[in-house]
């Protein structure tokens, strides 16, 4: 096991890595920005380095910086987190060719599933469904009109090394076509540096629905279940729940087999997210995650199971321990991801928090970094605390949400818990009955 790790991230999954160490005895590094001196991250852990000035590019990206910060304090292992580094193949490569290990899947396997193109060729190798479309780059318009001519309109054109909704437009008839082609583009090469794009079927009614995968260095692999994320506000989550209440336990065994043994087949290793589009009965891969996740605390709340220890574990060389049918999912799951946005503009609000209440009691769970006096700082993700509630049963999951964020206190900025609040309260996500577009009439009062 290892000895000390560096956290190379901030905020609320620092922390969340931080508690899986203290309790396998491991020491920890925090990295910090000059902006985030005083953040609850650098205050827990064991140790801390300052990385650089508060722009990401010159601190959490700053690879030689970080690489440097776990030589002088003797780290012999490196957790990236999610964002910033998390997914840069490069940087893996570094961290292993430093003589430190990765906390994470292989170098290959994170520059596969980053591009999007490489990654549903892989997938479609070891016979994962994918959604319609072009079987790789588009060459340039006439292709994309012939591609779209075969799988019939509407059609979604997509960045090859997108993220967050960006380089993604819909053509839904041929005279849309050149527009999108060309603006997805230029949003492609603006965001990513490479203006490779892809085409496929838009779907007009999906779920979007991830299964949580974990896999060891001795061929075994298995599945925590299904999350529901398809309540989303451009292509950004707000809430997840595990399971989905669009999926049955026949459809979730099914695809948790079909992912795990393609998964085996590419000999991946450690944490790892396959996203599909979920409509009529069918599922369809659109890309992996090559991490551990943003809403991962609803998984761990259903199957009662620690993912980052899970990680750390993979990392040091151990064994699973356990097979797939030891895998129990017990009850209903939320997450509520509070952003420190105005709930009706989403204007981002950083600032002084003058007071913080978070809420408990049975079922309850907050991952937050949050403290009265902390200042939210202008220059990172507006994410401030996630909440999340486990129940027997999908209908007491929200009404104890709906308790939870009634007693969740953050005062001196806004936050997005009022809208929380008028999610849980609505109808129609009570009845289960949503899909990718539903948050977006929800909010604009559609």
């Amino acid at each position: 096991m290892f000895r000390k790790i560096l956290i190379a991230n901030r905020g609320e999954i620092a922390l969340r890595i931080q508690r899986a160490c203290r309790e396998l005895g491991i020491a920890t590094v925090a990295v910090h920005s000059t902006a985030d001196a005083e953040a609850m991250h650098v205050r827990l852990a064991d140790e801390s380095v300052c990385i650089g000035p508060p722009p990401a590019k010159d601190s959490y990206l700053n690879i030689p910086s970080i690489l440097s910060a776990a030589a002088i304090t003797g780290a012999d292992a490196i957790h990236p987190g999610y964002g910033f580094l998390s997914e840069n193949a490069g940087f893996a490569d570094m961290v292993d060719a430093h003589g430190l290990t990765f906390i994470g899947p292989t170098a290959e396997h994170i520059g596969m599933m980053g591009d999007k193109i490489a990654a549903k060729a892989a997938m479609a190798a070891v016979g994962v469904p994918l959604v319609p479309g072009s079987d790789g780059e588009l060459a340039g318009l006439d292709s994309a009109r012939s591609v779209a001519a075969h799988i019939g309109y509407p059609v979604l054109i997509k960045a090859a090394a997108g993220g967050g909704g960006r380089g993604m437009k819909v053509a839904r008839e041929t005279a849309d076509l050149e527009d999108a082609f060309t603006l997805a583009r230029g949003e492609a090469r603006a965001a990513f540096g490479s203006d490779s794009v892809y085409m496929e079927k838009y779907l007009d009614r999906p779920r979007h629905i991830e299964l949580q995968i974990m896999a060891d260095n001795h061929g075994h692999v298995v599945h925590f279940g299904e999350r529901d994320c398809s309540l989303q506000r451009r292509h950004q989550k707000l809430l997840e729940e595990a399971g989905s209440p669009a999926i049955k336990p026949a459809q979730r065994d099914a695809l948790g087999e079909t992912a795990t043994a393609a998964l085996r087949k590419l000999g991946y290793r450690n944490a790892g997210t396959l996203e599909f589009l979920y409509q009529d009965g069918q599922f369809a891969f659109i890309e992996m995650n090559t991490r551990l996740q943003v809403e991962h605390p609803v998984t761990e709340m259903l199957c009662d199971i620690d993912l980052v220890r899970e990680q750390i574990r993979v990392a040091a060389g151990s064994l699973l321990g356990y097979e797939q049918r030891d895998i129990n999912f017990d009850g209903h799951a939320i997450e509520c991801r509070i952003t420190a946005e105005d709930p009706v503009t989403f204007m981002p609000t950083p600032g002084r928090v003058t007071a913080f209440h978070a809420p408990g009691g049975l079922g309850v769970r907050v991952d937050s970094a949050l403290y009265a006096g902390y200042f939210v700082p202008p220059f990172y993700d507006s994410l401030v605390a996630k909440l999340i509630v486990h129940a027997p049963t999908r209908s007491r999951a929200i009404d104890r949400m709906r308790r939870a964020l009634d007693e969740f206190a953050v005062v001196g900025i806004k936050t997005t818990i009022p809208l929380h609040q008028r999610i849980v309260d609505d109808a129609g996500f009570q009845a289960g009955d949503y899909t990718i577009h539903w948050l977006e009439d929800f909010v604009s009062g559609g």
